[in-house]
């Protein structure tokens, strides 16, 4: 009886709680919709290193536009394949490399600089448990807006502790006055924002430039991929044995480019060669099945590479969820 007791008085009140909001006409569930995402991050272990993706929010991206050698009918074809219409959401991500005794930033986002749907770089990294006071060295794959506009909150310093490091290539390129001027007026913002950027920590003696591959800390390094830009950079981390290369723009809409990755956009200051870095990292990671992670990959951003035994292109194996508990 007392077991019985026990069973019937949380069932009653169930069931009256039901009847009072039948009667009334209400629902449990009228409430508003959020329609909003929360701060966004991925950690995986790699070997010995902890690797969080970091979500600066996303962009929509028109691949009808941005491509300049795919047909319409090959573009609808790409899109209609992967469940998505044009403007396609498009995630930018960055990658925080803790190697146990360095804190590694690879990229930054965009700050400010490409509305509100972006711009959440340092909510996110705060929600993974970190403070921007705590990022020892920050790598960046080029110099674009969306890559390194988080370098600055404002007129400060976002990370004042960093030291910044990027391809003396990209550098020279992004900060030359005569580059400035003989530039379109829909870019001299993008210069101005580097300038200020590079400036900032240059004048605080925390930007180190590299040229060309380099050795940064144990277990990073850089490699040149020029091509997207003069002095596009990689990134390839590893640790105990495992190995994750990470793209920056070698690829930004993968509908589109792992199954062609000939597929070039407009905006790649040498077209040519940005294709033939594609392709060479495409293959190579589908041959040695290491990870790869990518700035315009989706959320999170990282997985494995294969080639497509059924035509032509790669198959993109985004990474097994795991809460790492």
């Amino acid at each position: 009886m007392i077991f019985f007791s026990r069973l019937v008085r949380p069932l009653a009140g169930c069931i009256a709680l039901a009847f009072v909001c039948f009667a009334a006409g209400t629902s449990l569930a009228a409430a508003p919709q959020v329609k909003t995402q929360a701060p966004g991050y991925y950690r995986m272990m790699l070997g010995d290193f902890e690797v969080t993706v970091l979500c600066d929010g996303s962009l929509g991206l028109p691949p009808s536009q941005l491509f300049g050698n795919v047909s319409p009918e090959r573009m609808q074809k790409f899109l209609g394949d992967a469940f998505l219409s044009e403007p396609v959401e498009t995630s930018v991500n960055a990658f925080l490399i803790n190697t146990g005794s360095r804190l590694v930033l690879i990229d930054t986002g965009t700050g400010g600089l490409f509305g509100p749907k972006l711009g959440f770089l340092i909510d996110s990294l705060k929600a993974a448990g970190y403070q921007p006071e705590q990022i020892d060295e920050i790598y960046i794959t080029h110099m674009h807006g969306d890559h390194i506009g988080g370098l600055m909150s404002g007129d400060k310093m976002a990370f004042p502790n960093a030291v910044v490091r990027a391809d003396q290539h990209d550098a020279d390129h992004w900060t030359s006055k005569a580059n400035l001027d003989a530039a379109p007026e829909q870019m001299k913002s993008s210069f101005l924002g580097v300038m200020k950027a590079i400036g900032a920590y240059t004048a605080a003696g925390k930007f180190k430039p590299f040229n060309g591959d380099a050795q940064l800390v144990p277990g990073i390094k850089a490699v040149a991929a020029y091509g997207h830009t003069v002095g596009h950079t990689i990134y390839v981390v590893e640790s105990g044995g495992q190995k994750l290369v990470l793209w920056g723009d070698l690829m930004h809409v993968a509908a589109v480019q792992f199954p062609d990755p000939s597929a070039y956009v407009k905006f790649d200051t040498d077209t040519k060669a940005a294709v033939a870095q594609r392709e060479k990292a495409f293959a190579d990671a589908a041959a040695n099945g290491y990870w790869v992670g990518a700035a315009h990959l989706s959320f999170p951003g990282i997985g494995h590479l294969r080639s497509n035994t059924g035509g032509s292109g790669y198959i993109f194996v985004p990474i097994n969820y795991s809460s790492l508990r």
